[in-house]
């Protein structure tokens, strides 16, 4: 039996999308501060602290605390709104992705009870989903591992949200099946994928080759989602353009110039 708010959605756009949940009378869903994007007159907004899951629900204040700081470690805020439909008949509210990318649904009840996301992933999710976090459990893994010890942890038998930078691509991993990837690049992966790091062979291909010293490698069975363009990666190249002291281009000959001999232009 659902534990979780069934929530029926619709997701809009192309490279920047939000996503529409409607909610029958008394559903809710649960969204990060800063993703609301409208909703109907009769959606009641509410401040909470946490996840307002069962999970934190049934723990004492202290709990309750420690659930609610655990989200911190992940970058998350302390707190997160609650959307109610107190009005009768169907209601409608939405939320966006911050920046380009794809918003990825996760239906939590097909996927095994639990997937585990990077930092910064979640967007919003039926009320009753857990938002917790989750601690890599090898040393080399979480420290080189590009997403450090800790990643987030959606638990629940409902629908969560997540979004990510680019394109976004599924991957179902057989038994035994490996995949490595940019560490930059995962999104995602259901709790049956192992997730490791592997050193990149060969001192020119990590001096020169401009892809960091280690691979993410993911072993199946279980589902991944990969993502075309990192966040991280987006501000390193717009930090290059825009960085003080930077050539300046406008009404400058030589630096014309200079952009045709760096391709640039």
């Amino acid at each position: 039996m659902l534990s979780n708010h069934e929530i029926d959605f619709r997701i809009y756009g192309e490279e920047l999308q939000f996503v529409e949940i409607e909610l029958d009378p008394n559903e809710t869903v649960v969204g990060e501060p800063g993703a609301f994007m409208m909703m109907s007159p009769e959606i009641q907004m509410q401040t909470i602290f946490g996840d307002g899951s069962q999970q934190q629900q049934s723990s004492g204040l202290l709990g309750k605390l420690l659930s609610a700081g655990k989200r911190l470690l992940t970058g998350e805020n302390l707190f997160m709104t609650a959307f109610t439909n107190t009005g009768h008949g169907k209601k409608q509210v939405s939320f966006a992705s911050p920046y380009t990318g794809k918003i990825v649904p996760l239906d939590l009840s097909l996927l095994g009870g639990k997937v585990i996301a990077q930092k910064d992933a979640f967007l919003c999710a039926a009320k009753g989903v857990s938002i917790g976090i989750e601690f890599q459990r090898k040393l080399g893994t979480g420290i080189f591992g590009g997403e450090g010890f800790i990643m987030q942890k959606l638990e629940g038998d409902g629908m969560a949200f997540v979004h990510a930078g680019g394109y976004v691509i599924e991957k179902d991993l057989k038994p035994g099946e490996m995949l490595k990837i940019d560490t930059g690049c995962v999104v995602a992966y259901t709790a049956g994928v192992d997730f490791d790091i592997e050193f990149i062979k060969g001192i020119k291909n990590w001096m020169f080759g401009g892809e960091g010293l280690f691979f993410a490698v993911l072993r199946g069975p279980g589902k991944v989602w990969i993502q075309s363009l990192p966040i991280s990666r987006l501000a390193g190249r717009l930090q290059q353009y825009a960085s003080v002291g930077g050539r300046k281009e406008e009404g400058s000959i030589l630096g014309g110039l200079g952009n045709l001999l760096d391709g640039r232009e």
